[in-house]
């Protein structure tokens, strides 16, 4: 897969890399821990703010499984390519992320 893909050479790479393991096997044997069984996100008590392109290219759909788990004070946020800001990470658009990052952060941790 990652002879014929571009996007899958790096994401293997780039998981082992994150991982801390030797390779692609390993990483994808690891990521396996990942998982949303045994009410791990329900644990999650401060504030979260969640960030995703509509149209990710990767881990599509799990900002959303994820998000509908969490039972604390939570907010999803999704950018748009109009926005300049359908990439991974909002790539293209950290100013519009981090302004809404940081007026999320005001709104939520300012003492009342």
């Amino acid at each position: 897969m990652a002879k014929a893909s571009p996007v899958a050479r790096w994401s293997f790479a780039n998981g082992a890399w994150a991982f801390g393991v030797a390779g692609p096997r390993e990483f994808l044997r690891k990521a396996l821990d990942y998982n949303l069984r045994d009410g791990v996100a329900e644990k999650i008590r401060c504030p979260l703010w969640w960030a995703t392109p509509k149209a990710t290219l990767f881990f599509k759909g799990q900002a959303d499984e994820l998000f509908n788990h969490l039972t604390c004070n939570k907010t999803l946020l999704r950018f748009t390519e109009a926005e300049g800001a359908g990439a991974h990470c909002q790539m293209g658009a950290g100013r519009l992320a981090f302004a809404r990052m940081f007026d999320w952060l005001d709104e939520t941790l300012a003492p009342s």
